[in-house]
């Protein structure tokens, strides 16, 4: 059998995907929710991981639902052997070129592992793509994290200021209050906090790009007198005493063997009785096998790592706090990356001219595959709450959850 032949054969014949392949051969339904074109014997050693040679034709996130069904990631060895030979043999071996800009992240990432300035290097490479495009991407909010749905019909714009300001009100902002943002993004939180609920709030990002668009937004707002975002790690942040801290989106870049002095750093800038939210991506258990140089780690995160939201709450409480209530939207993420991957196919010709055609193929396959991490329970979004308590155990909190 040819190769899409075989492809359709390994899915069982029931997948109601159609299969086109580079030798020629075509197979699979007609009527097919998707059409996948294997371009190369490259291909097959990535399929994912070399996005030049695979092209969905249709709705991408419905065809890879499709893929799933069928278990396409979970071939027994006769399956897998026969698509081997059927792509050519050791050729679908041979590892893909990297692309000119991957080559040079991973260059400037030669350095150890979460140092400062691999960091920078890393969050430069996923943030500082371009402003502009990242504005089609995730419209007016510029706000790059899972929003919080208020009903299943709100808009995007609608979510993530429910977002926001869910995250307020866990942290109990009132005017005069201070609060600290790290990994502020383009400052969505610190507007909001400064405008909405008369805080005093510092924003700190290692994209110079976020932070230039933030301080431009927030002079707009005329909030320059309480809203402040730094080109900055987090780590250099010298003044303490806030009244909460919100970290959205942060601790994924932060690697497992950096959380307690990460966690430990972010009550050493708090006073007593004040709160902590860390919202982050998690992993649905603290068992699986961490999948090193996959396709998020190689193109789009760099350094990225995922933990259990167990993980999580159990580096907070090691270091210094008490979680007072966890929230998982999981769901809702689901939701942000559909709504952000409909953004990209309006802005799909402008995006392209902005970003070039191969970085804007990655991100619509990142956005449809993490679309179906979250709403098939591969991932998770969980916001943990904690409190650091004073010396005699007291956290002046009230007695039910009051958000």
């Amino acid at each position: 059998m040819r190769l899409a032949e075989v492809l359709e054969d390994a899915l069982g014949g029931s997948s109601a995907v159609r299969f086109r392949a580079y030798d020629g051969s075509v197979a699979g339904p007609k009527d097919a929710v998707g059409v996948v074109e294997v371009r190369s014997p490259m291909a097959m050693r990535y399929v994912v991981g070399s996005p030049g040679d695979l092209e969905v034709h249709g709705p991408l996130y419905e065809a890879l639902l499709e893929l799933d069904k069928a278990h396409a990631g979970n071939l027994d060895r006769e399956q897998k052997l026969a698509v081997f030979k059927a792509a050519g043999g050791l050729a679908a071996l041979r590892r893909p070129p990297l692309p000119p800009e991957e080559l040079q992240v991973a260059r400037r990432l030669g350095s150890r592992r979460h140092s400062k300035r691999r960091d920078a290097a890393a969050i430069s490479h996923h943030y500082d793509v371009s402003n502009l495009f990242y504005s089609w991407l995730l419209g007016p909010s510029m706000a790059y994290t899972c929003a919080c749905y208020p009903t299943a019909d709100a808009s995007l714009e609608e979510a993530q200021e429910a977002k926001f300001d869910l995250v307020a009100r866990k942290l109990r902002l009132q005017p005069g209050m201070s609060l600290l943002d790290v990994g502020c993004g383009w400052g969505g939180m610190v507007l909001h906090a400064a405008q909405e609920y008369g805080v005093k709030a510092l924003g700190v990002t290692l994209s110079r790009k976020q932070a230039e668009w933030a301080q431009k937004a927030i002079a707009d707002a005329g909030l320059s007198d309480l809203a402040e975002v730094r080109h900055q790690d987090y780590r250099d942040v010298a003044e303490d005493g806030f009244d909460a801290v919100s970290s959205i989106g942060l601790t994924e870049h932060i690697g497992l063997a950096n959380l307690p002095s990460y966690f430990s750093f972010l009550r050493s800038r708090l006073n007593d009785g004040g709160l902590l939210l860390n919202h982050c991506i998690t992993r649905p258990t603290s068992t699986e096998r961490v999948r090193a140089r996959g396709f998020i780690d190689h193109y789009i995160f760099p350094d990225g790592e995922l933990e259990a939201v167990g993980t999580i709450a159990s580096a907070m409480q090691d270091n210094g706090f008490e979680i007072r209530h966890s929230e998982n939207l999981r769901e809702h993420y689901a939701m942000t990356l559909r709504d952000w991957g409909a953004n990209l196919e309006e802005h799909w010709q402008e995006s392209v001219e902005e970003v070039g055609l191969g970085r804007a193929r990655v991100w619509k396959l990142y956005l449809a595959g993490s679309r179906m991490g979250f709403a098939t329970r591969r991932i998770e979004l969980h916001q943990v709450l904690g409190v650091k308590v004073a010396i005699d155990g007291a956290s002046d909190l009230p007695l039910r959850p009051w958000f």
